[in-house]
C-alpha cells in the first residue's frame, strides 16, 4: 500500500498526504542505530517527498512530529531542508516537539503535503506492454549511511520524474521489490538482479515502469543504478 492519502479538494484537485516515521534511530542511549538527528530528518523526509511527488503531487509543506526533545527540533529541520534542496524546494515547515515525557529512544513523525489534479495522478496507469526496472539498491541500517553511493539520490529521482515516457515511479519500502510488484501484479514471477524481499529502508530504490524506447536514457541517467527487471515465463 502506498503510504500517501489523496482527499478530494473540489472537482478537479485533491490535498495529498504522505508520511513517514522513524523509531530508535538517532542519539539517545537505548537507540539501535546511533546517527545525528539532521541525517535522522533527512531520510525520513526524503521518504515522505518521495511518496508524494512520485503520485505527480506538487509538494505545498512539510510537518515533523519531534517526540525526541526540544533539543532535536532545530537539528530535525536542517535534514528537512536539505531535503529540499536537493529537490529544489523551498517550502514552510511546521511541527510539534514532545517536551513533558522523555522518552528512551528517538522517535519522529513526517507528513509531506501536497496537492494533484485529478486527470495528472499518476497510480496505476502504466501500460500493459511497459517495461519495468529498479533504481537503485535497497538499503536498511547502518548500510543506508556505508553505502550511500548505491541509493537513489534524490537529485536524480527529481530528474526522472520529468522524463517523457516514464509511466510511474513507486518508492520501495521495508517490505521490499517483490512486495510491491506482487501489489500491481501478483505472484507472476520475476527475475532481478537484486534481492527482492530485502528491506529499502528510507526508500533506497524505486520501482519504474516505462517505454521501452526509454531504456537506453534511463541507463544513461542512472548508470550503475539501473536493475531490468524480466518477467519468467
Amino acid at each position: 500500500m502506498r503510504d500517501v492519502l489523496c482527499v478530494p479538494l473540489d472537482e478537479e484537485n485533491e490535498l495529498v498526504l504522505a508520511t513517514d516515521c522513524s523509531g530508535g534511530i538517532g542519539l539517545k542511549q537505548d537507540d539501535v542505530v546511533n546517527v545525528p538527528y539532521d541525517v535522522v530528518a533527512y531520510y525520513g523526509a526524503r521518504v515522505a517527498w518521495m511518496e508524494l511527488m512520485s503520485i505527480g503531487a506538487t509538494p505545498k509543506a512539510f510537518v515533523l512530529q519531534n517526540f525526541v526533545n526540544d533539543h532535536a527540533w532545530h537539528a530535525l529541520v536542517a535534514g528537512v531542508q536539505q531535503t529540499m534542496e536537493e529537490l529544489q524546494l523551498s517550502l514552510p515547515i511546521t511541527g510539534s516537539s514532545e517536551s513533558n515525557m522523555p522518552l528512551m529512544q528517538s522517535a519522529v513523525g513526517f507528513v509531506a503535503v501536497g496537492t494533484v489534479r485529478k486527470t495528472e495522478k499518476r497510480i496505476n496507469f502504466t501500460p500493459t506492454d511497459a517495461c519495468w526496472a529498479v533504481i537503485g539498491e535497497p538499503l536498511v541500517g547502518e548500510a543506508v549511511i556505508h553505502k550511500k553511493d548505491r541509493m537513489l539520490p534524490l537529485s536524480l529521482f527529481r530528474m526522472l520524474l520529468h522524463v517523457d515516457g516514464v509511466y510511474e515511479m513507486i518508492p520501495i519500502g521495508s517490505k521490499g521489490i517483490w512486495h510491491e510488484w506482487k501489489l500491481i501484479h501478483g505472484d507472476k514471477p520475476i527475475h532481478c538482479a537484486l534481492p527482492l524481499h530485502a528491506s529499502a529502508g528510507p526508500a533506497t530504490c524505486v520501482l519504474v515502469s516505462y517505454h521501452r524506447k526509454q531504456a537506453p536514457l534511463l541507463q544513461s541517467l542512472a548508470q550503475t543504478l539501473f536493475y531490468p527487471i524480466v518477467n519468467e515465463l
